[in-house]
């Protein structure tokens, strides 16, 4: 095993975002003994998540990593150069990739087509250099049927765990490139490190992390997804390599990453 590609919120990290809580809310410390066990081993630990780039710099930072994938994949950084993943979308001297999405008017025709059920996910919209970010509760199909037109893609990226604006129960959309996402940054890393699919692992906890298994031999799914989003379960049946993990959060990734080292010994 040679790479961990891993999401953050609602995989590494527990409720609250935090590193240090599990299941139930309680303190644990299974995602650092995650961590722990793959520098022990020698596995390179890559974060991709659908956070800006900032919060995963810092987050990758905070754990000592060289690479990571932020945006839905839209953007990958390694060893401190970056590239952007986003098939006709540049950034411009005039006009970031984000401010192209909104001269699309897409985001607007979906806030209009989608009234009530879709909004911005405040205050985590900001900042951002690509995605616009939305929470809600829509048919990505129907929404991708009027943004393709604009080479955009609505993606999901997993329920959100604590409740937050107008809406009972909500998950974060993120609006991107169509040729974006979270398995071709994994898919371009391995290229760069020189890594086989069957070498590598990614954990994580929505739909759009399970894209990852497209381009790995074994993803695995924390078992909070399940719980949160039991819909998910219709999209595993029949997907080979797709394993789901006892443990919840970060025990989850612990489980994960134990269990494949101990099976490639």
């Amino acid at each position: 095993m040679r790479a961990l590609y891993v999401d953050l919120d609602g995989t590494l990290l527990g409720p609250g975002a935090s590193l240090l809580r599990g299941a139930g809310d309680r303190f644990s410390l299974d995602a650092v003994r995650a961590l722990q066990a793959c520098d022990r081993a020698g596995v390179e630990v890559v974060i991709y998540s659908g956070r800006r780039q900032s919060s995963v710099f810092e987050g990758a930072r905070l754990i000592g990593s060289s690479a990571y994938i932020f945006e839905i994949g839209c953007g990958l950084v390694l060893d401190g150069e970056l590239e952007w993943l986003t098939d006709g979308f540049e950034p411009r001297e005039d006009m970031t990739i984000f401010e192209q999405i909104t001269a699309t008017g897409a985001p607007e025709l979906l806030l209009e087509r989608f009234a009530g059920r879709l909004e911005y996910h405040t205050p985590w919209h900001l900042g951002r250099e690509v995605s616009h970010l939305f929470r809600g509760l829509v048919d990505t199909a129907q929404a991708n049927e009027l943004v393709g037109r604009c080479g955009l893609r609505l993606v999901d990226n997993g329920v959100i765990h604590e409740r937050v604006g107008t809406l009972p129960i909500a998950h974060a959309y993120h609006l991107i490139p169509a040729g974006a996402s979270k398995a071709r940054g994994v898919a371009r890393h391995m290229q760069a490190r020189g890594y086989a699919r069957e070498e590598c692992i990614a954990v994580g906890d929505s739909r759009e992390d399970l894209e990852a298994a497209e381009v790995l031999d074994t993803f695995w799914l924390v078992a909070n997804a399940l719980e949160r989003d039991p819909g998910m379960g219709e999209e595993i049946v029949g997907r080979a390599g797709i394993r789901i993990a006892e443990g919840a959060y970060g025990a989850g990734v612990y489980e994960a990453v134990v269990t494949t080292l101990a099976e490639r010994r």
